[in-house]
């Protein structure tokens, strides 16, 4: 029997009520920046923490772009959500594909050195893109894939974590259900599409979250293989709104910040469900 004790509940409670405070707070100082002009920003000391004004004009100026205090031109921001969303969308869905088709062909084929392949696959994990992003940079260059979406997604599609798991859950479905399916004539790609597909809706659910922010967050890669300012995912243009600027619009910067936070936040929230059922179900 649990014994029951409420002052014990009193401080868990009270615990994750900081937490959400240490997490949120920051979030609501950002939105409540993206409603007042930049004066009242660099001129507030501290700075207000009740919403302004001036909500519409700053968002509209962040998305669509135009002429900011300092006389300066700012860059729309709804193109790069969109280079940023097609990217994302584009090495999620790759990465799930790829993944799903080696994981499918390590568990279900026998082939020369499968132990070996998969092994190849798995150490990878030690390589990240910081390693061995020279060569990559090289192959996309050559390829003439710079300023493109090809060049953004396409070296980022591989994963090695991904055919990792798709593999393990793969070696736990059952043996019966190959063998019923061989015998009701289902070939190997009616097997996978039919079958395997369907049981690893929330295992690809999970990966898709998981992928979609990885995708969505990328800094360093689109640095290096975008010039255009056309072809500048959201981190670079928030990066850009702030570097070498005399006069920063803050405002623009914190609704820029806001608004590249949606897409990521919308993802988690609507798939939260099969997210958690993705990573904590065992048993098919």
């Amino acid at each position: 029997m649990v014994e029951r004790r409420p002052w014990l509940n009193l401080i868990s409670h009270l615990t994750l009520w900081l937490g959400v405070l240490a997490v949120a707070f920051p979030i609501y100082l950002t939105w409540v920046a993206s409603t007042q002009t930049a004066q009242q920003i660099n001129q507030g000391n501290p700075m207000s923490l009740w919403p302004g004004d001036h909500f519409i004009e700053t968002y509209t100026l962040t998305l669509l772009g135009g002429g900011n205090s300092a006389g300066s031109q700012l860059a729309p921001m709804w193109p790069m959500l969109q280079v940023s969303l097609i990217t994302a969308l584009t090495i999620s869905v790759g990465k799930i594909a790829i993944s799903l088709l080696s994981a499918f062909a390590i568990v279900y084929f026998r082939f020369p050195f499968r132990g070996l392949v998969f092994w190849m696959i798995f150490i990878t994990l030690m390589l990240p893109v910081e390693v061995r992003i020279s060569p990559t940079y090289e192959v996309v260059a050559n390829l003439g894939l710079l300023n493109s979406y090809a060049g953004l997604s396409v070296p980022l599609i591989a994963s090695a974590t991904a055919t990792f798991l798709f593999r393990q859950f793969f070696m736990t479905v059952p043996d019966e259900l190959v063998e019923a399916a061989r015998i009701d004539g289902a070939g190997p790609l009616r097997f996978f599409r039919d079958v395997l597909l369907p049981l690893s809706a929330t295992n690809i659910a999970a990966m898709f979250v998981i992928q979609f922010i990885y995708g969505w967050n990328q800094y360093l890669w689109p640095l290096l293989v975008t010039t255009s300012e056309d072809m500048y995912p959201v981190v670079l243009g928030i990066r850009r709104l702030i570097a070498g600027e005399s006069w920063t619009e803050w405002n623009v910067v914190m609704a820029s910040v806001m608004l590249a936070m949606l897409p990521p936040a919308l993802v988690v929230i609507l798939m939260q469900k099969w997210f958690v059922k993705g990573l904590i179900e065992t048993e098919k």
